[in-house]
């Protein structure tokens, strides 16, 4: 499965200035600010051809892989990332909320990069920093992580 913003991209491949027969990633991405608070940014890789129709970015290193199922009625309140990870959504609905009150829900085929962690030197502040996380619906959310 194709997950819905990568199919995005590439049918608007032409917006980021890439040819439009190559395939774009959009990388979502969860990260600190400069006053420490969390924002969402995004990102665009592109995807070389190097066979004909298989398309892949370059290597991007990694140090572990956790597997990870959350219940219905699983939340989190406000937390920021012990060191930046990919979420690969495998199943279920899994929303990420924001202290200003944007959140983003990501679905089966959804991808975040997560790399809000807490600034250097700063004491965690529960309504300064970090995001809060939920499960939506009736189906647990099962996510692959992947550290960096």
């Amino acid at each position: 499965m194709i997950n819905h913003v990568f199919k995005e991209t590439f049918m608007s491949s032409q917006q980021v200035g890439v040819r439009p027969d190559t395939p774009t990633f959009t990388k979502v991405i969860l990260e600190a600010g400069p006053d420490g608070r969390s924002r969402f940014r995004e990102e665009v890789i592109s995807l070389a051809e190097t066979k004909p129709r298989l398309y892949l970015s370059t290597m991007i290193p990694s140090v572990g892989l956790i597997l990870r199922q959350s219940p219905p009625g699983y939340r989190m309140d406000f937390h920021v990332t012990s060191q930046p990870q990919w979420t690969f959504v495998l199943s279920g609905t899994l929303e990420i909320g924001l202290q200003d009150g944007t959140c983003r829900v990501f679905r089966a085929g959804d991808i975040l990069y997560a790399e809000d962690t807490l600034p250097p030197g700063a004491t965690f502040d529960p309504k300064v920093h970090g995001h809060n996380s939920r499960q939506l619906g009736d189906e647990p959310v099962v996510t692959v992580l992947v550290r960096c």
